[in-house]
């Protein structure tokens, strides 16, 4: 599988975020820095995720990418949307209830061509686990198999 990597555009209120290749835990200082500092200084009047071109995502960047969904509410925008054409990428969106907090697509509107990926963002080991365990928080909230999944990684990530 290609690295991961993550790219972003902002054009005319329309954010963007597109995942390529395999998209792990590496990145989630990366991507949470971006929405945190992104979300907090502009006025976007939509959000779409693009995972066309991602070949795998694990679970914590799962957890951030509902962290956009939150975010979205509390700012009252719209629903945001995810795009996945790869099938088993899109049965996990569905199992995870990520049908309930975004517009899922199978294929991608109209998209801007200025997207630039985003700068890698070197964080400590106990940030990063903080992050791992807000992440899958988020996915916890989303329904009871995910609660039942992902609970003893976040009560043992906690103890450490």
């Amino acid at each position: 599988m290609k690295e991961g990597s993550i790219f972003s555009a902002c054009v005319d209120g329309r954010y963007i975020l597109k995942f390529v290749g395999d998209v792990r835990l590496t990145l989630c200082a990366t991507l949470d820095c971006h929405i945190e500092e992104t979300l907090s200084g502009m006025r976007a009047k939509d959000i779409l995720v693009d995972l066309t071109e991602a070949e795998g995502i694990d679970s914590t960047s799962l957890g951030l990418i509902a962290k956009l969904s939150v975010k979205a509410y509390a700012l009252s925008l719209p629903q945001p949307t995810v795009v996945s054409t790869n099938d088993d990428i899109t049965r996990v969106l569905m199992s995870m209830g990520f049908d309930h907090i975004f517009v899922l697509l199978s294929e991608l509107p109209t998209c801007p061509s200025d997207l630039k990926q985003l700068p890698f963002v070197q964080d400590s080991e106990e940030s990063i686990r903080q992050r791992i365990i807000a992440a899958h928080r988020i996915l916890i909230e989303l329904n009871d198999s995910n609660r039942e999944a992902f609970r003893d990684l976040v009560t043992t990530l906690e103890k450490c």
